[in-house]
């Protein structure tokens, strides 16, 4: 039997993988110093995904098979690996239209509004997330949870 503290740890810490693949959207936005310390939670996930070959992939399928199809792993961490996976699929769909749009458009104030608002979005995504850990509740994001309790 894990810890319950141990659990919510395990959990908030989860959402650094949907956050580590939102920070890219706010580059510009981010650049400001005193909001340059929002991207320090999510180094040990960058940095797994930047400088291990095909991280990513190997993050996402430790995270399946240890966690999620892991019958010792509890209901509580389950629901959010699942989740925060689901918030960074979704991430990484935006992020191609956005590529599209980036093309398309180039870098106008429309796309740099658009980039700000998905980062802004997923950070308070996140706050709660892990607002709702600390409290031991899961976390309700519309769509996404009701998705994640078919799967489980």
């Amino acid at each position: 039997m894990v810890n319950p503290t141990l659990e919510k740890f395990i959990s908030c810490f989860l959402y650094m993988l949907p956050w580590s693949a939102a920070i890219p959207f706010g580059s510009f936005f981010l650049d400001i110093s005193l909001l340059s310390f929002l991207q320090i939670p999510a180094l040990p996930v960058i940095f797994i995904q930047s400088f291990i070959p095909f991280g990513s992939i190997l993050l996402f399928l430790a995270l399946f098979l240890c966690l999620i199809r892991n019958p010792k792993v509890s209901y509580f961490i389950k629901f959010n690996a699942l989740q925060a996976i689901l918030l960074n699929i979704s991430l990484i769909i935006i992020k191609f239209f956005f590529e599209l749009l980036l093309q398309i458009l180039g870098n106008s104030l429309l796309i740099r509004t658009f980039s700000s608002t998905i980062l802004i979005l997923m950070l308070s995504i996140i706050i709660f997330a892990i607002y709702e850990c600390i409290q031991g509740k899961e976390p309700i994001i519309p769509g996404i949870s009701e998705a994640v309790k078919i799967q489980l």
